[in-house]
């Protein structure tokens, strides 16, 4: 018996892939210059110049929370097919779709900066402050409860190797933390540190468990 469903790996590359290309494209497209903090000089001002740049990184990024989510559900799917009713299976699914929420609220927000006049407007750097919550707080924080809940519910019945199950706490932890920069300015740097390694482990996990229940079989 095979789990029917979209390919884990090629859903989630095509994540992985459009979400990088956002971040590259975006600072290409801008000549050099990368997508700006919303705490640093003249912020507001890059959506000015680059008006361009960031529709196109918004239509990458909205993109990318297409097949996140579409990699959620089928997972969680794969969970329920090989009889694992947990909380595990329930919180991964809230969380890779939340994940996938936030991103695309993000990526529209951004859409809406690159419009005539927005991000020089009173609301700019308002709507600058919600497209770095949405796409960084908003999104890793639940993407993390997406790695550890198919860490947990994969890994403790043998449908993930140890080291990918112990490698997806590792990352879960650090996602979780990274709620602290909501507090803490200096936490911000964990926001990076658990959003690529998560791309990682979402591509790997997607190639490790099984599809069927005959390789699923403990």
């Amino acid at each position: 018996m095979r789990h029917r469903g979209p390919s884990l790996v090629a859903v989630g590359t095509i994540f992985v892939v459009l979400f990088v290309a956002n971040l590259v494209l975006v600072t290409v497209l801008a000549g050099g210059e990368h997508f700006p903090s919303p705490f640093g000089p003249d912020a507001v001002g890059w959506f000015s110049r680059h008006p361009a740049a960031v529709r196109t990184g918004a239509f990458l990024q909205f993109g990318a929370s297409i097949p996140l989510g579409i990699y959620t559900a089928t997972i969680a799917s794969r969970m329920q097919f090989f009889g694992l009713r947990v909380a595990g299976v329930h919180i991964a699914l809230f969380g890779g779709l939340s994940a996938s929420f936030f991103l695309a609220v993000s990526a529209l927000t951004q859409w809406v900066l690159a419009q005539d006049g927005v991000a020089a407007s009173a609301a700019g750097r308002a709507l600058h402050h919600l497209a770095f919550a949405t796409g960084g707080f908003g999104h890793v924080v639940p993407l993390g409860l997406l790695v550890a809940g198919i860490s947990a519910t994969a890994g403790l019945t043998g449908r993930l190797p140890r080291w990918m199950m112990f490698f997806g706490f590792a990352v879960a932890g650090i996602a979780e933390l990274s709620a602290l920069g909501l507090l803490l300015p200096a936490a911000m740097v964990l926001l990076p540190l658990a959003r690529f390694p998560a791309l990682v482990w979402i591509v790997c996990a997607g190639a490790l468990i099984p599809d069927s229940i005959e390789r699923g079989a403990r």
